[in-house]
Parts: structure tokens; C-alpha cells; sequence
């Protein structure tokens, strides 16, 4: 009855959510992601370096891989090593001869040295059939 003894009507409360100050918020943070956006550069990658090895094996089977299909594979090193390469056009012909010196050489470790045009692929290739062969020791030769 007080109510009415004013005069006036009872108050009524809005049940609605003001959303104008949520729409500020999403529009200044859509403007600093807008800005930032630019500033980050998902190109570029930062390798990890390889340190030189402490002792570096003495004779290895040296394969050198060219993006003409053309590779040489022969034993290299300072020990019994002879320099002696053979060069092949077929990546076929060059698993043969890997698997051949491997069985002739067991315990010799594998270096692949790959021309910088050639696909990343055809290396991973020839390093995952040197393991299929059983050879644990696979590198990749590098520039110093």
C-alpha cells in the first residue's frame, strides 16, 4: 500500500544486458590484433646448428646426390679408403651398389652430401633405405 500512497507506480527493473560496452572491448581488441598481426612472419624458421663432431669417423661410404638424378657413391676416407666412386643415373642402381658395400663393409658408416636444389624428399629416400638395409650410421654432409 505504500506504493500507492505516493502517487506514482511501482518501479520495474529492465531485465535486458547492456551490450554496448562488450561491443567496445571486441572492437579495440580486434583493432591490436589487426596491428599485431602483420608484425609476426610464420616464414620464418630458425634451424638448430650442428656442431662438429668430436670424433669423426675415419672411413665412410661418401654418396653425393645431384638434382640431375646423376649420384656418386664410393668409399671415402683416410684409412683404406681409395677415392674410387661410382657414378649412376638411376636411384635404383645406387641402392644396389649401397647395399653391396654394405655387406662388403658392415660396420661402415653412410654420408650423404646432397646438392641444395635437389628435392628434400629423394634424401629422406636414400636415408630411409640405408636404414631398411640395416646401416645404423647415416649423415648428412653440411657446409662449415
Amino acid at each position: 500500500m505504500s506504493s500507492s500512497m505516493r502517487g506514482g507506480r511501482g518501479r520495474k527493473f529492465k531485465s535486458e544486458i547492456n551490450v554496448v560496452p562488450y561491443i567496445d572491448v571486441m572492437l579495440v581488441l580486434l583493432v591490436i590484433f589487426m596491428v599485431a598481426a602483420p608484425l609476426t612472419n610464420p616464414g620464418v624458421i630458425n634451424l638448430p646448428t650442428a656442431e662438429k663432431s668430436s670424433l669423426p669417423p675415419t672411413e665412410y661410404i661418401q654418396i653425393s646426390l645431384k638434382p640431375d638424378a646423376a649420384a656418386t657413391i664410393g668409399i671415402n676416407g683416410q684409412k683404406g679408403g681409395t677415392g674410387k666412386t661410382d657414378t649412376t643415373d638411376d636411384r635404383s642402381t645406387l641402392l644396389k651398389k649401397l647395399r653391396a658395400l654394405h655387406k662388403q663393409n658392415p660396420d661402415m658408416p653412410v654420408m650423404i652430401s646432397a646438392d641444395k636444389e635437389i628435392k628434400y624428399d629423394e634424401v629422406i629416400q636414400v636415408v630411409s633405405e640405408a636404414k631398411k638395409f640395416g646401416i645404423n650410421r647415416v649423415g648428412l654432409a653440411t657446409k662449415q
